[in-house]
């Protein structure tokens, strides 16, 4: 399965490292490969996430990275990375509306 990452996804780890570095640049860059290994993971088991509870469908799912939330889109020939985001932020349905 083909596996894409939307440009938000994208921005959003960016952002998520770039923050993480600011303290503790090791630890940032362990968090950006171990997401992305998360994320490789998913290609040949991707519905092992869960579904995203305040979007209900079958076809939107996550995973947990530590504190953050990786949701993702499953299609039937590609995986779509909508965004990753801190498990404790305000749900924002125009994060995965969007689509890619």
């Amino acid at each position: 399965m083909r596996v894409i990452w939307s440009p938000r996804a994208i921005a959003r780890a960016s952002e998520i490292a770039a923050y993480i570095a600011a303290d503790r640049p090791t630890a940032a860059a362990k968090w950006v490969n171990e997401l992305f290994a998360n994320v490789a993971a998913l290609r040949d088991h991707p519905r092992r996430g869960r579904r995203v509870p305040e979007v209900g469908r079958a076809d939107v799912r996550e995973v947990l990275h530590g504190t953050y939330r990786m949701i993702y889109r499953v299609d039937p020939t590609r995986l779509v990375v909508l965004t990753v985001r801190h498990g404790r932020r305000a749900w924002d349905h125009g994060e995965i509306e969007a689509g890619e």
